[in-house]
C-alpha cells in the first residue's frame, strides 16, 4: 500500500486509549499527559503480555535533547515531538501494542497508555485453477478463490448469479484455508469449490468475496465474474432448410442442417433422404444441388450414437408446360387449327396469352384461319407463390394462300381517263403485272396499297381510244392467277364497275347482257336491208351488228365480233 497518506483512526474502549492505523501508513500517538512544569524528562515505552517493558525514545526538557533506544524493529521509524507526541512510520503488523507514554518530574512520574491496531485491506479476490470444462452431474473442482495480504484474516464466500452458495454434499463442497506470512504477518485466504453443475448452468456466472474487518467496521470485497464451459448430452435432434427464398423449386440447390442441442453440439449425423434405404452419414450439414420434383418428401436426421430424430418436409415446386402445336407452324387460308396449351404444376399457376407483343383476352381458337390470325403468340404461365417461376412456349403462325383476284374499274369525273383496279388476296405477297392482252404490252405506271392481312390493290389508270383487254397477273410461290377485263374506248359510255363486288362472275356476266344487245341490234339492221339487197341479206345474215361493250373472260370472241363490226361498217 502507498505511504503518501497519514491516516490513523483513535477511539477508546473500556478506559483504553486506542489508535487505528493502516498497514504501511505512519502511526500517531499523542502522549494524552498534561505537560508538568517542573517536567525533567519524557518517555515511550511498550509492554508485551509475560515481557519486561522496552523504551524506545526518550526526551530531556532541560537540554531539548532527543534519544532513541537501539530497537531493532523501530530503528529509523520512530519521531518524538516537542509535546511528547509518538509518530512510527512504516506501521507493520507487529506494531499492535501497547504503548507507555512516561513523564516525569521530581516528585512524580506520570504514565498514560495507548493500544495500537493496525488493518490491511485485503486484495480483491480473484479465482485461480479454473475449471476448463464442467460437465453435468459430475462434482467437479470449479476453481479457487484466492485473496491475499489480508488483516486481520477474513472470510470468502462464493456466489452462483448473485446469489450464495451454500455447503450442500455432493452438489456444492467449499473448503478454506488461511495461511499468515511469517516475515509480514498478513494473511492469505483461500477457498476451494467443487460443483456439480447442471444444464441451467450453461451460462451461470460464478464469483467469490472477501469480508474482514476494517478500521471502519466490516467491508467485502468482490471478485469478478466467471463464466465455466458446461457440458451437457443431446436431448433433441432438429433439421432445418437453409434457403435464400422461402419456396423451393426445380433446379434450386437445397442445403440441410442437422443440429442437436448439447454442449459440445454434435458434429456427425444421418441423413434421410427420400428414395434413400439407408443415412448418408455427414457433418452438420447436407447439400443436394439442382433438386427435381421426386426431391419432395420428408427429410430426417439423427445422431450416429443415439435414436434422436429430427424431420421436416420439403416441397419441391415445378411447373411443365406444353404448346401443341409449337414452333413454326405453316397452314393454309381456311384450314382448321386446333390450339391446347396445357399446364402441368405444384400449385395452381394462372395462364395468359399474347400475341405479337399484346395479351390476348381469350384463348386462340381457329376454325378456318384467315391472314389476320396469322402472328406470333405466346402461351406463358407462373406460379404467384414461387418467385422465378414462369414457363412460356411460341407458336410462330404462317397463314398462306393462293392468289385470289377481282378486278374494278372507274371512268374518271371528265372522262378523260379510266381506272383499273386489281384486288388482290395471298400469301405470300403476290407480286402484280398489268398487260395489254392484245399487244403484249407491260403497264409499268402502277399504284399499290398497303399490305395488311394478305390483301391488297394495284391500280393503273388508262385513256384507250378503241377497246382493249386488260390483264392482271397475281403471283406467288402457291400460284399463278390471270383475270382480264375488255375496257372500252372512253369515247363509248358504259357503267363503271363498283369496287366493293365479291365476285368476278358478276362482271363477266354485265359484259355478256351487253354482248346480247349488240347482236340484237344488229339483226334489226341487217332485217332492214334485206329487202333492197337481198341477196346481200343471203351472203351477209351470219353479219353480227356494231359491238359496243366489251366481252369479259372471252378473247377470241371479242376479236370475231370487232372484225363483223369492221366489215358492217364497210
Amino acid at each position: 500500500m502507498p505511504c503518501c497518506f497519514l491516516v490513523s483512526f483513535v477511539f477508546i474502549a473500556l478506559g483504553l486509549y486506542t489508535v487505528n492505523a493502516t498497514y504501511g501508513d505512519t502511526i500517531i500517538m499523542p502522549c494524552r499527559q498534561e505537560v508538568p512544569d517542573d517536567l525533567m524528562f519524557g518517555k515511550w515505552k511498550y509492554e508485551m503480555t509475560n515481557e519486561s517493558p522496552v523504551f524506545i525514545a526518550f526526551r530531556s526538557s532541560t537540554k531539548k535533547s532527543v534519544h532513541y533506544d537501539d530497537v531493532p524493529d523501530y530503528k529509523g521509524r520512530l519521531s518524538l515531538s516537542e509535546n511528547y507526541t509518538l509518530s512510527i512510520k512504516n506501521a507493520r503488523i507487529s506494531d499492535e501494542k501497547r504503548f507507555v507514554c512516561m513523564l516525569v518530574t521530581e516528585d512524580n512520574v506520570f504514565e498514560e497508555p495507548t493500544i495500537v491496531k493496525v488493518f490491511k485491506r485485503p486484495s480483491q479476490p480473484e479465482i485461480l485453477h479454473q475449471a476448463n470444462v464442467l460437465e453435468t452431474e459430475k462434482l467437479k473442482m470449479l476453481g479457487e478463490c484466492v485473496a491475499r495480504d489480508s488483516y486481520p484474516e477474513g472470510n470468502i464466500t462464493w456466489y452462483k448469479n448473485g446469489n450464495v452458495l451454500h455447503h450442500d454434499a455432493g452438489a456444492v463442497v467449499i473448503r478454506l484455508e488461511n495461511t499468515v506470512d511469517r516475515s509480514t504477518g498478513l494473511f492469505t485466504m483461500t477457498s476451494s469449490l467443487q460443483y456439480k453443475p447442471k444444464k441451467a448452468d450453461a451460462k451461470a456466472q460464478f464469483s467469490c468475496s472477501v469480508t474482514y474487518n476494517g478500521p471502519s467496521g466490516s467491508e467485502t470485497i468482490q471478485s469478478e465474474s466467471l463464466v465455466f464451459d458446461v457440458h451437457y448430452p443431446t436431448e433433441k435432434v432438429t433439421i432445418q432448410v437453409l434457403s435464400q427464398s422461402s419456396t423451393i423449386k426445380e433446379g434450386d440447390n437445397i442445403t440441410l442442417k442437422c443440429s442437436g442441442n448439447g454442449n459440445p453440439p454434435p458434429q456427425e449425423f444421418l441423413f434421410y433422404i427420400p428414395g434413400e434405404t439407408e443415412g448418408i452419414r455427414s457433418s452438420d450439414t447436407y447439400i443436394m444441388t439442382d433438386v427435381r420434383r421426386n426431391a419432395t418428401g420428408e427429410y430426417k436426421c439423427s445422431l450416429t450414437d443415439k435414436d434422436l430424430t429430427g424431420s421436416t418436409t420439403i416441397t419441391v415446386h415445378y411447373l411443365d408446360l406444353q404448346l401443341i402445336p409449337s414452333g413454326e407452324v405453316t397452314k393454309q387460308v381456311g384450314e382448321a387449327l386446333p390450339v391446347s396449351c396445357t399446364i402441368s404444376s405444384s400449385r395452381n399457376a394462372t395462364v395468359l396469352w399474347i400475341k405479337d407483343n399484346t395479351r390476348m383476352q381469350t384463348t386462340p381458337s381457329f376454325s378456318s384461319l384467315q391472314y389476320q390470325d396469322a402472328g406470333n403468340y405466346i402461351c406463358e404461365t407462373t406460379l404467384q407463390e414461387v418467385e422465378g417461376l414462369k414457363k412460356r412456349k411460341t407458336l410462330l403462325l404462317t397463314v398462306e394462300g393462293k392468289p385470289q383476284v377481282k378486278m374494278t374499274k372507274k371512268t374518271s369525273l371528265n372522262k378523260a381517263s379510266k381506272t383499273i383496279i386489281c384486288h388482290v388476296e395471298g400469301f405470300p405477297k403476290p407480286a402484280v403485272q398489268w398487260t395489254i392482252a392484245s399487244t403484249g404490252t407491260v403497264i409499268n405506271q402502277t399504284e399499290e396499297t398497303k399490305y395488311v392481312n394478305g390483301k391488297f390493290s394495284s391500280k393503273i389508270e388508262i385513256a384507250p381510244e378503241e377497246n382493249v383487254t386488260v390483264t392482271c397477273v397475281a403471283e406467288n410461290q402457291l400460284e399463278r392467277t390471270v383475270t382480264s377485263m375488255n375496257v372500252s374506248a372512253i369515247t363509248f359510255p358504259e357503267t363503271d364497275e363498283a369496287e366493293d363486288r365479291n365476285d368476278d362472275n358478276t362482271e363477266k356476266v354485265n359484259d355478256q347482257a351487253k354482248l346480247i344487245v349488240g347482236i340484237v341490234v344488229g339483226l334489226l339492221l341487217v332485217a332492214l336491208i334485206a329487202g333492197i339487197v337481198y341477196w346481200l341479206y343471203m351472203k351477209k345474215s351470219k353479219t353480227a351488228s356494231k359491238h359496243v361493250d366489251k366481252d369479259l373472260g372471252n378473247i377470241e370472241e371479242n376479236k370475231k365480233l370487232e372484225e363483223n363490226h369492221h366489215k358492217s361498217e364497210a
